[in-house]
């Protein structure tokens, strides 16, 4: 991973920590989905790649958003074909369910930023060292959601972690507090059934209640 831009990308993630998901976002909701993001805040938010029309929200989605300092990734990247796609898009950042190690070292290799999952210890370290920017802590809230995080940081100090599976706003401030890096959310904002009847205040406002309660 070229450390420069893994620093850069860090560096404006932690000064807004906050990754949106938005899975099964419509292509034709796209400008309504961008002008949600940017009035309340959001700076970061990925578009899963295993719905229908994905790809082509996902390519529209980077279009919009880099007029507006929108900073968009792919999800769900399982393989080289999804990184591909991702690549494709213009994606400034990739994002997986699990740890695939040769999509970890492409990534590495082609100084896109990407952050794997993982859930356990071995998982954890194993992944940071192929080169992942991040670790993708999924799903968290199985494990014992933020008291899972803080037994973590005992011995992973350095290495950035993205709390997902679980995180609302009644307990975003504990998962910093436990000392994740940042926290993403989905569907319970991104709302499959508000951005296909295109009720994007509701979406707004619950991002930015969501927002300020860290």
């Amino acid at each position: 991973m070229n450390s420069v831009l893994n620093s850069v990308f860090l560096e404006e993630f932690r000064k807004s920590p906050f990754l949106g998901i938005a899975r099964g976002l419509p292509p034709k909701q796209v400008p309504n989905c961008v002008d949600a993001c940017v009035k309340a805040n959001l700076k970061f938010i990925e578009v899963p790649l295993n719905t229908e029309n994905a790809a082509l929200a996902l390519k529209n989605l980077c279009k919009e958003g880099k007029k507006r300092g929108l900073v968009v990734g792919a999800g769900t990247v399982i393989n080289e074909r999804n990184l591909q796609i991702a690549i494709d898009c213009e994606a400034k950042f990739i994002v997986s369910p699990g740890a695939n190690p040769a999509l970890v070292q492409k990534c590495a290799e082609k100084n896109i930023p990407c952050i794997p999952g993982a859930l356990t210890p071995t998982e954890i370290m194993q992944v940071f060292m192929l080169g992942a920017t991040a670790i993708k802590v999924f799903p968290v809230s199985s494990l014992g959601g933020e008291k899972y995080i803080k037994e973590l940081r005992g011995p992973f100090k350095e290495i950035p972690l993205l709390a997902c599976g679980g995180v609302k706003e009644e307990n975003i401030r504990d998962y910093f507090e436990a000392g994740c890096d940042f926290v993403s959310f989905g569907a319970s904002v991104f709302s499959v059934s508000e951005m296909e009847s295109g009720n994007w205040q509701i979406i707004e406002d619950k991002l930015v209640k969501l927002l300020s309660s860290f």
